[in-house]
This record gives structure tokens, C-alpha cells and sequence, in this order.
């Protein structure tokens, strides 16, 4: 049984029934249906267009329905077309000719259209929930560790900062991403249930009371728009891309920070793997795994603009490419941040290491030649002269300030005794202008 076929006289083929077919992956909306329908139902006894007894039993089905399923004694399988016929046969099913009065006054566009609306809703709260969760432990792991450390640009030492001040960054980038989330919340949130198939229905009905009743803040304004926008999933997957960018960058560092060539962190056992030759391999493959599913990610939103790009208003059978992409992409950037936060509770800071690679590297340079200035000289010619010393200091194998104020005096003979105190590395962090620092 089809909920269409009227009109037809000769049977679909069974290439194209398969071709057709969603229930594959839109069963995974069995509880956004039901509960859309259970809202709908009401509205209709409301409205005086089902008696209160129809609508009793409807529900109760709906009800019963739910609870087969998620027991396991109906399987969300079969020949059915999508997600909707197999609720209303299995209704019709269950509770006899009334179950077919369920689909008055709605179409399968407006009511997929509130599923996803409600589905996507759950699963944005899921990831500001991991976002939130995940903020925590970044920061926590700051907090522990406000070691020394060289801060880098164009992956070469460049100036001290501390592991805190680095972590915080990230702190920061993923606060962005939780409040971008919020937002798309907040403009997605509306319903489109009443839209119909486009226009509309002649029935007198109430949009406002089944928003109200499945939690949005009020209907969408326009029918042709509700039955047809996408772009809540649209957002929702640019905020996921923007998520795993920042959880890449955080995945790159950790794996750069855990190889012996840094060694600045030590990643636990519970989130590396090892090789099947090399027994002496401890691969960050969490971090690696999370670095590579971005791309992923991304082509999911790639994937979605892609299939809307061109479509006319209203409902068209390719807004079907909706659903796999948003599925996939909410999946995967849910498992990134829960095992990116898992990874960081086990990380371990390896403090030594991190201030002998600031020994290395040269990291008060900036501050020396701020020390010039204070002096009287033109910051460009104080550049000069740390150039020259930071040269002889790497064919002499020395630090700055392991140079003797007779060394420092052969480039300047600005310098004096007080030169040390103003390059220490703890020194220039305390300074006010670096307090954030800290």
C-alpha cells in the first residue's frame, strides 16, 4: 500500500520504487514523526475536525507504535516509501479505518519538514552539550599546566607564552562555536506544520497551537518557505564545519606536541594506537582520525548547498539528499568533540621539555630589542642589533642570555647589567601588557 496512486493507472516500477525508497535512513526520524503526528491529532480534535474519540484512538496508536519499536517487536524495515507511509500503515494497521483520518489537513512536505525541524533541534542541543563539555576540560587542562612555553608563528618559535594562554585560544574558538550553535537554534526555531503540501489547507486548523505544542517559538510565515527551507540544516552544518576546523587545528597541535621531535605532551594509551611492525610506535590516531573527518564534514555542507542550489519553490523530490548529509554530519562532529575530550583528560604536559625548546629558540629577542628602545634607540635599528646577536648566538651555541654584558657590549653599548632581569622569561610575562598571558 502507497499513500498515493490514484491517479496512476499502471504499477511504479520496481527499479524506481527502490530508487524512491528513504525509510533506509529516514527511519531515524520515528520519534520526530510520532510526535509530530500526536501534536497534529490534537489540533484536529481542537479544531473540531476529529472527535475526541478518534483522536484517542489515533494516539493511542501512535503511542503503541512507539513503544513496538523502540522494544524491538516492530522493525523500522519493509516495503514501504519513506518514514511517514510506514507510521500511517502500520497506524491503519493497528486501529483500523480511523488511522487513515491522520493525514487530514497535512502533507508529507510540511510533515517532513517538522521532523527535521525537530530532529535537527535535538541533536544541535546534543552538540552545545559536547561543546559545553568539552569547554570544561580545555580549560581545566589550562588551568593545571600554565607552564612556560614557546608560542609559534609559521611553525617557528617566536615568542614565550604559556601552555594555559595556548589551550585558552582554543577555549575561545569553541566558545564561538557553542554560541554559533545557540543562534541557529534560535533562528530555526518556527514550525512548518499546517504548511501543507505548499499553500496551505482549507480546513480551518491552528498553526499556532501545534507550534506551541511541539516546543517552537511560533509557525514559520510563509507556506512556500516552510515547506521548503533547508537552511536550518544548511547553518547547523556550517557551524559543525567551522566546529571540526577548530577541532583540526587542535588535533594537528596535539599530534605535533606528542611526536619526539617536540615532545611537549604525552598522549594517554586509551586514545593511541600502535604498528604492526614497529613496536616502538605510540600513534595519536584519535587526533589523526579527528583531522581527517573535517573533510568529511565539510562535504556534507558541500554536498547539501550543492543539492539546493538550483531547486524552484516549493517542495521538490531532491530536498530527499537532505537527510543522509545533516545524519552524517551531526554524527561525526558529535564523536570528534566526545573523543577530543576524552584525549585532553588523559593528556599529560611535559613542563621540562617545553622550557628547554624556549631556551632554544631565541624566544626574548623581542623583549631585548624592546630594552634598546627603552634605552633611546629607534626600534628598527634595535632589530638590527638582536639580529646580529641572535647570529652569534647560534654559531657560538649560547642563548641571549647566556651572553656576558662584554659580549652584549660589542653589538651596543647600550646594554648594562639590567639587561638579564628585563629578558628573564618569567619577567616578561609578568609585565602588564603580557598579564593575559599567565
Amino acid at each position: 500500500m502507497k499513500l498515493w496512486g490514484g491517479r496512476f493507472k499502471d504499477s511504479e516500477s520496481k527499479l524506481m520504487e527502490d530508487f524512491n525508497s528513504s525509510l533506509g535512513f529516514d527511519k531515524k526520524l520515528y520519534y520526530e514523526d510520532i510526535t509530530g503526528s500526536i501534536a497534529h491529532v490534537k489540533m484536529l480534535t481542537k479544531c473540531n475536525i476529529l472527535t475526541e474519540d478518534e483522536c484517542n484512538i489515533i494516539i493511542e496508536g501512535l503511542k503503541d507504535i512507539l513503544s513496538d519499536i523502540e522494544e524491538g517487536l516492530l522493525k523500522l524495515e519493509g516495503d514501504y516509501e519513506d518514514i511517514h507511509s510506514f507510521m500511517e500503515i502500520n497506524l491503519i494497521k493497528k486501529v483500523g479505518e480511523v488511522g487513515k483520518k491522520l493525514h487530514t489537513a497535512r502533507s508529507r512536505n510540511d510533515q517532513i519538514a517538522v521532523d527535521m525541524r525537530l530532529y535537527s533541534k535535538k541533536k544541535a542541543n546534543e552538540v552545545i552539550e559536547a561543546l559545553h563539555e568539552l569547554l570544561v576540560i580545555v580549560k581545566n587542562l589550562g588551568e593545571k599546566n600554565p607552564h612556560i612555553m614557546p608560542g609559534y608563528t609559521h611553525l617557528q618559535r617566536a615568542q614565550v607564552v604559556t601552555f594555559k594562554h595556548h589551550m585558552m585560544a582554543y577555549y575561545s574558538m569553541l566558545l564561538r562555536d557553542k554560541k554559533r550553535v545557540v543562534n541557529a537554534l534560535d533562528i530555526m526555531d518556527e514550525s512548518p506544520l499546517g504548511c501543507c503540501a505548499l499553500a496551505g489547507t482549507t480546513y480551518n486548523t491552528d498553526r499556532e497551537f501545534t507550534a506551541k505544542e511541539l516546543g517552537f517559538k511560533k509557525p514559520v510565515d510563509n507556506f512556500m518557505d516552510g515547506v521548503s527551507d533547508r537552511d536550518y540544516l544548511l547553518e547547523l552544518l556550517s557551524c559543525f564545519s567551522i566546529i571540526m576546523m577548530h577541532l583540526s587545528r587542535l588535533s594537528e597541535e596535539i599530534i605535533l606536541w606528542s611526536s619526539k621531535e617536540f615532545s611537549f605532551i604525552q598522549i594517554s594509551d586509551d586514545f593511541s594506537t600502535g604498528s604492526s611492525i614497529m613496536p616502538q610506535k605510540k600513534n595519536p590516531d584519535a587526533a589523526e582520525l579527528i583531522r581527517g573527518k573535517s573533510g568529511r564534514v565539510y562535504g556534507d555542507l558541500m554536498g547539501l548547498l550543492t543539492t539546493m542550489k538550483g531547486i524552484p519553490l516549493a517542495y521538490n523530490k531532491d530536498m530527499q539528499e537532505d537527510k543522509e548529509p545533516f545524519f552524517d554530519g551531526v554524527d561525526t562532529v558529535l564523536k570528534c568533540l566526545k573523543v577530543m575530550s576524552g584525549m585532553l583528560k588523559g593528556i599529560k604536559v611535559k613542563k621540562d621539555n617545553m622550557y628547554k625548546a624556549v631556551k632554544k629558540g631565541f624566544l626574548n629577542a623581542t623583549e631585548a630589542a624592546d630594552y634598546l628602545v627603552n634605552k633611546g634607540m629607534a626600534f628598527r635599528d634595535a632589530h638590527g642589533v638582536i639580529g646580529a646577536i641572535v647570529i652569534y648566538c647560534e654559531e657560538n651555541d649560547k642563548a641571549i642570555e647566556d651572553l656576558t654584558t662584554d659580549e652584549l657590549k660589542k653589538f651596543c653599548t647600550l646594554f648594562e647589567e639590567d639587561i638579564y632581569e628585563f629578558i628573564d622569561y618569567s619577567n616578561t610575562l609578568n609585565r602588564g601588557i603580557k598579564k593575559e598571558l599567565l
